[in-house]
């Protein structure tokens, strides 16, 4: 009895070790895709376009969704130090990406296949299409205008800049926002979807050794 406990125990050691490690090394990767942004056509100029997602949800496909929660809150953490938004930018971020990864890991852990996992990224996007609206109609602008004094008018106009449709605050949720978002979750899925051949053995394996 006492020789079964401390294998378990010791297996349940490895497994803490496998899930930190992967953790870690994950977060690193995202942290470092953070200052990979660029500015997409036709949307508002301080929606930055990363691809700091796409380890986050290998992440969440490999150890869990809430592993992906958690490398997700690393790697805005890690960038609050260098932000230009008082955090707004990195809790907007937080959020946003939490939605998608999670989603999409808790689907492709009832479904562990390849067609599942494009499932869980497909459903994903709309539900991070469909979340964001709100979340950034209600909290993320108002934040933009009370904490850096950068008014929905200031914003408005910017973004009426490169794209003339964008005319109220509602047309920037629209046509600024949700294009956004539902681009990135497809990106983002895009690339997932080709590298998880390669990687899927390694996905599958770090699942195995960190179920205990």
């Amino acid at each position: 009895m006492s020789e079964i406990s401390t294998k378990t125990s010791a297996s349940s050691r490895r497994a803490m070790i496998t899930k930190l490690t992967s953790t870690a090394i994950l977060t690193a990767m995202a942290f470092v895709l953070m200052y990979l942004e660029f500015n997409l056509p036709f949307m508002p100029p301080f929606l930055k376009f990363d691809f700091s997602e796409v380890p986050v949800l290998v992440g969440s496909f490999a150890i869990g969704p809430v592993y992906g929660i958690l490398i997700e809150l690393l790697k805005n953490l890690l960038h609050l130090p260098f932000t230009g938004t008082a955090g707004i930018g990195e809790m907007s971020n937080f959020i946003t990406g939490s939605i998608y990864v999670f989603s999409a890991g808790w689907i492709y852990g009832k479904h562990r296949t390849r067609k599942g996992a494009i499932a869980s990224m497909a459903i994903a996007t709309l539900i991070l299409g469909l979340i964001a609206c709100p979340f950034n109609f209600f909290i993320t602008l108002p934040l933009y205008g009370s904490v850096l004094n950068f008014p929905i008018e200031a914003i408005i106009g910017m973004s009426a800049a490169v794209n003339s449709m964008i005319k109220t605050k509602m047309d920037l949720i629209l046509w600024g926002f949700l294009p956004f978002n539902l681009f990135k979750g497809i990106v983002v899925a895009f690339i997932t979807f080709w590298i998880y051949k390669p990687i899927s053995n390694l996905i599958h394996r770090i699942y195995s050794n960190t179920r205990s």
